[in-house]
């Protein structure tokens, strides 16, 4: 679906508002590579050289069609090679984009990836667009404009509740430091014991576009990755929920970890991790 810039969303920088469409396009076109290839993809592999084969050939598939769109809708912008990176940026303009969000979940014939595609300029996001192949959803934002799924605005959960929330986490990359696995770990436990229920899964932005839309509470992230983040930060964000680091500090590509929440639960949720960051 593209996303109509009379809607809504189209609130914010005209500028960055008439990206939407082009975008938008982009991202569908890399989820239909994608869908084509899932049926094979479903096959179960038997080795971690299998496996990491089937996540290059997705992402080549998808980059191959996705890359050029983006780059040819804002020419100049720059262009993140490594979508495993985390850190700020030099100033200026960047697209951060995932070609296949969810990788690891598509090789083995699981339903929750997709593709990603965020503009970021000096260090803020402005733009994003998320895209669902299997259920055809669209998520868009655009910085001052508000958050959208398939035009329909987002808003998060009004708990405050957080024995009542639905919360969840996931480690941002393979091959964290043992440092990080065990505050993972601890942070599970804390939550396990503070809040209703608790996920662990990858991949990040999914679960944040169902805590901008109030499905879900709360996600928190030790360790990150920018690809796995900034566009889910943006959709919380103008959907009006609260975006820190786990000490309730305004979150940035800096950060060093990662927390997204229903407003009524943000101090809840600092008080639960903070001592654990």
């Amino acid at each position: 679906m593209i996303v109509s810039t009379t809607h809504p969303a189209a609130a914010g920088n005209p500028a960055d508002r008439d990206l939407l469409p082009p975008v938008t396009a982009a991202v569908h076109a890399a989820g239909a590579q994608l869908l084509q290839r899932f049926a094979a993809s479903s096959v179960p592999r038997a080795s971690l050289g299998e496996v990491v084969a089937a996540i290059h050939a997705n992402d080549d598939a998808a980059l191959a069609v996705l890359r050029d769109a983006l780059m040819a809708a804002r020419p100049g912008a720059g262009w993140i090679e490594d979508e495993l990176e985390g850190g700020a940026l030099p100033p200026g303009e960047w697209w951060i984009a995932d070609p296949v969000e969810g990788n690891i979940n598509h090789v083995h014939g699981m339903a929750d990836w997709g593709v990603t595609a965020t503009l970021v300029r000096d260090n803020l996001p402005v733009l994003t667009v998320a895209h669902v192949p299997l259920s055809g959803k669209t998520y868009a934002a655009v910085r001052g404009g508000g958050a959208f799924a398939d035009g329909v605005a987002l808003r998060p959960s009004a708990k405050t509740d957080l024995g009542a929330a639905m919360v969840a986490t996931g480690q941002a990359r393979p091959g964290e430091d043992s440092l990080t696995y065990r505050r993972i770990g601890q942070s599970v436990t804390a939550m396990l014991e503070a809040a209703l229920v608790v996920r662990v899964t990858v991949p990040a932005t999914f679960q944040l576009a169902l805590v901008a839309g109030g499905q879900m509470d709360a996600f928190w992230q030790h360790s990150q990755v920018r690809s796995g983040l900034v566009a889910g930060a943006l959709l919380v964000e103008e959907a009006g929920g609260s975006v820190t680091d786990l000490h309730g500090r305004p979150w940035s590509l800096a950060s060093e970890d990662f927390l997204a929440c229903a407003p009524g639960l943000r101090h809840a949720a600092v008080a639960t991790l903070s001592a654990l960051a």
